[in-house]
């Protein structure tokens, strides 16, 4: 397979007429870390952003919204909560995997949800709680009552749309034990389709479904995959309790239909089209796009991500691949292949945050790829996210160089 470096794909994107970078951020932009609310955004990657408005748009399974929210971030590292809103500075685009619309003023939306949905949500962060503060002691005896409150309050990520509960914190006491590590995932799982009953139980049985990260792709029944920790690599950290249709592959499309009516002022797929009314496979919304969007007016896309992977069956046949970003960055790939665009798939190392990950340092993308997949990275970027930053703010220096009325005030 032959890649790019990044100085290839700066020379070819900083003339591409109709860009649109669709990234993810935490791993891309920001190191992943234990506690999400120690993520640090830098002013400078901010900034650039700003410069690259209508080519550049965010997809994430985080929020923007909320004291853990990406927009919190973004203030921070203006240094004035006012300022972002005031010169246009959040970051565009979907969140919650693709049910929290957001425009660079820090306008927000919940497309097709609705206010039956929208309060159980807001229930779940508490029933989160007390689940764990009961199940949790029997996997980790030797937490004492303190310990157990704060590794609780620690776990539970309480946001408005995907409440999360995150074992890394978790796993940090037990950091070579993996017997007892698949043992936390096992009781996590067991927790949230906990969840899931109680949601059936209130009438909202096609509501929500359960988002593994990293996971190993779904199963016969389109249920996420959990991936068991192993030696040097601790697996499925989180599972988010999610809005059904809140997938990246569908929210890349809400996203390409957007910058299409800002550029022409007719949305191909529909004024109101969102991901919750939009197809749930690959190959439908490949195949929407093919009888709805014009070849002329799709843009040139470049995906941005860090989680995928690939292991090999335990059947042994074949391989079990996953990992959030993998369904849009294939989709992203195969809208350039049927449109005849020269799509770019980016991936960016992030095993050198705090939470173990599979590393792109050997150049063998084990536990990542495999000999058969079919996604390929045109970019692999093994210095992680400084390294991707730092390529970003140049790129879009060099992009407003060329086109000076994108340029913000300072």
């Amino acid at each position: 397979m032959v890649r790019m470096d990044l100085d290839s794909l700066h020379q070819e994107l900083v003339v591409s007429p109709d860009l649109l970078i669709v990234q993810d951020l935490d791993g891309v932009c920001m190191p992943l870390v234990k506690d999400p609310l120690t993520r640090i955004l830098p002013e400078s990657y901010v900034r650039a952003a700003g410069r690259m408005r209508g080519s550049f748009v965010v997809l994430t399974n985080g929020e923007h919204e909320g004291h853990r929210g990406v927009n919190r971030l973004v203030e921070k590292a203006l240094g004035d909560s006012a300022k972002a809103r005031k010169k246009g500075l959040y970051l565009p685009g979907l969140a919650a995997g693709g049910v929290q619309l957001q425009d660079e003023l820090g306008n927000l939306t919940h497309p097709g949800v609705s206010e039956a949905e929208m309060t159980f949500l807001a229930s779940v962060p508490g029933r989160m709680k007390v689940l764990m503060c009961s199940m949790l002691p029997v996997v980790m005896p030797e937490l004492g009552e303190e310990e157990l409150a704060v590794e609780v309050e620690r776990a539970v990520l309480d946001t408005q749309v995907s409440p999360t509960i995150n074992l890394n914190s978790l796993f940090s006491w037990i950091p070579d034990d993996v017997a007892r590590q698949r043992q936390l995932q096992s009781m996590l799982e067991s927790l949230m389709q906990q969840l899931m009953a109680i949601a059936v139980e209130e009438g909202l049985q096609d509501s929500f479904f359960l988002h593994v990260a990293p996971n190993l792709g779904r199963d016969s029944l389109g249920c996420e995959r959990l991936k068991p920790a192993v030696n040097g690599d601790v697996g499925s950290t989180d599972i988010q309790f999610m809005l059904r249709g809140a997938i990246k592959e569908a929210g890349l499309l809400v996203l390409i239909n957007r910058h299409i009516a800002a550029r022409t002022g007719t949305a191909p797929l529909g004024e109101e089209f969102n991901v919750r009314t939009a197809p749930q496979d690959n190959a439908s919304l490949l195949s929407l796009c093919k009888r709805r969007i014009p070849r002329e007016q799709m843009p040139h896309l470049v995906g941005v991500g860090d989680t995928v992977t690939s292991t090999i069956n335990p059947s042994g046949d074949g391989w079990l691949r996953g990992g959030s970003d993998r369904g849009f960055l294939t989709l992203l790939q195969d809208l350039g292949s049927s449109f005849g665009r020269p799509n770019r798939v980016v991936l960016v190392d992030s095993s050198g945050g705090e939470v173990d990950r599979p590393s792109l340092a050997d150049g063998s993308l084990a536990g990542i790829s495999d000999p058969e997949d079919p996604l390929h990275f045109d970019v692999c970027i093994p210095g992680g996210p400084d390294s991707y930053v730092n390529w970003f703010i140049n790129l879009s220096e060099a992009r407003t160089e060329l086109t000076p009325s994108i340029s913000l005030p300072d």
